[in-house]
Formats: C-alpha cells, sequence, structure tokens
C-alpha cells in the first residue's frame, strides 16, 4: 500500500474519512529514505528539473501542473489546494517502523515542506515556483514511491480497525473478517501500538 492511497481511504462501514494510519514497516530498504532526503538537500535546479516530476505545461500564460499525485492536468491554484489537502492527510499517518530515516522523512514532510509550500501557495507567484520544486518533488517520492508492506488503518469514529498484511489493506465487512489470522496480526505487532489503542472499544474484535 502507498501512503498516497490514505489520502482516499475511509472506512467502509460508516464511511468516516480520514483514518489513522499506523506503519508497522516498510518493502523499502532504510537507504531508500537516507536518498530521499539526501535529494532534498540538492537545491541545484536543474537536478530538479531532470527528475520531472512534477510536470509544468504553460498555456496562453497560465501554468498547469500534473504528478503522480494530482495526476490530471490542473490549473495552478487548484493544484497547490489538492496538494495542501494531501499534505493534511500525514497528520494521521504514524510511523511505528525501526527506520530512523523514513521518521526523519515524515517530520520533515509534515513540518518545513509543508511551511514552505503553504507560504508559497499565499502568492502562487509563477516567477518563483522553481523555488519549491525540491519540495513538490520530496512529497511526490514520498507519497508514490514507497510502499508500506505492514500496518493498520483505524477508523476514529466507529472504531473499526483494518490490517495492511504484504501490502495490501484489508477493509472487508465485519462478517468476512478472518477473527483468528488478524487476531493473530495484532498479537505479532502488539509492541508497535500504544495503550490505549487496544482500551477503545474496538470492533470487530480486540485481544
Amino acid at each position: 500500500m502507498k501512503p498516497w492511497l490514505h489520502d482516499i481511504l475511509a472506512c467502509p462501514i460508516c464511511k468516516f474519512y480520514p483514518l489513522d494510519l499506523t506503519i508497522f514497516s516498510y518493502e523499502n530498504d532504510e537507504d531508500f529514505f537516507k536518498e530521499l532526503l539526501d535529494n532534498y538537500t540538492i537545491r541545484d535546479l536543474n537536478y530538479h528539473l531532470n527528475e520531472k516530476i512534477p510536470n509544468w505545461i504553460e498555456e496562453e500564460n497560465q501554468i498547469y501542473i500534473k504528478d503522480n499525485i494530482i495526476i490530471e492536468k490542473t490549473n495552478i491554484k487548484e493544484y497547490f489546494s489538492l496538494i495542501k489537502s494531501s499534505l493534511e492527510e500525514l497528520n494521521y499517518v504514524n510511523d511505528n517502523t525501526s527506520y530512523k530515516y523514513s521518521k526523519k522523512c515524515f517530520n520533515l514532510a509534515k513540518t518545513d515542506i509543508k511551511n514552505k509550500i503553504l507560504k508559497y501557495s499565499e502568492s502562487l507567484n509563477q516567477k518563483k515556483i522553481d523555488d519549491i520544486l525540491p519540495e513538490l518533488n520530496f512529497i511526490n517520492r514520498l507519497k508514490i514511491e514507497i510502499e508500506i508492506d505492514k500496518g493498520l488503518l483505524f477508523c476514529s469514529q466507529c472504531n473499526r480497525w483494518y490490517p495492511i498484511i504484504d501490502t495490501i489493506p484489508f477493509m472487508l465487512p465485519d462478517n468476512y473478517r478472518d477473527k483468528e489470522k488478524e487476531l493473530e496480526f495484532l498479537i505479532d505487532h502488539k509492541e508497535l501500538l500504544n495503550k490505549e489503542f487496544f482500551n477503545k472499544n474496538l470492533k470487530p474484535f480486540n485481544l
């Protein structure tokens, strides 16, 4: 499961959105996250232009943008509105893995990168759009190139939880869920969840 998918997932039972996402492990190795951080520090414009993410399109003195998050060609105002919404979803993501560099990536995205994009979106100065190219490239790679191996999605409205097992989020109706398998999953990852989680009235079952 890619973090981008979290942007659009809602609880299949009560339809609440957004869900809380807790990450237990990745398919990516930790070197990927270190490379992501290292590349972000490269402020050379040509380097980031060669990445071609995002892609600007200029038509009749207007800039349109598309990338791996906003896949349709979108005018600059709407594009940044959608990017800001995608950044807000990171507030519901918790990295409980053993990787220190992945934690740094998410913390950077939630703070400095988010603040720079929000600041730029206040003016939408087309002549300075290159200034935040590294930030937009970083967010795209964080959302699209990461593959979550194991984790948990939680609906804070109805207290249902859904496991992510071998990259797949299992979001089935209660009567189709495998109680034995999913309780085993909870036991295996109990140490990666706080005690408050288990004190909730979890559905459809708890330890």
